[in-house]
């Protein structure tokens, strides 16, 4: 049986963690997330949520945060280790858990890719 909680060490919860992520250069977005990521030098990748109140009130917010947290959480034996993504969504863009769900593997896989190139 696979470990499917979310706990503290997968997360980032410090300003300096984001900072730091901002800090890099490394990218990607389609049409319903812009994930940054960059290296941490630990066995496990993190996530950070940053969900602006530009998306909407309280409710939408929470909801994209619950979604996100549930799609990374499910593909996380799958994604890349040793890397801090911080994940917003995109201006405009619906909260469809599907959608966030395919999104997910395959930003966090294109921004393994440039970290490897830089």
């Amino acid at each position: 049986m696979t470990d499917n909680r979310f706990p503290k060490s997968v997360r980032l919860r410090r300003q300096a963690e984001f900072d730091r992520v901002y800090g890099g250069n490394v990218f990607a977005a389609d049409n319903v997330l812009v994930i940054k990521g960059v290296r941490n030098g630990l066995s496990a990748s993190r996530l950070g949520l940053s969900v602006s109140r530009k998306v909407g009130n309280a409710v939408v917010r929470n909801r994209w945060k619950r979604r996100i947290r549930e799609a990374f959480r499910q593909h996380r034996t799958n994604l890349p280790a040793g890397i801090d993504f911080v994940v917003r969504p995109k201006r405009g863009a619906a909260c469809d858990y599907a959608a966030i769900e395919r999104s997910i593997p395959r930003l966090l896989q294109r921004i393994e890719k440039s970290l490897s190139r830089v």
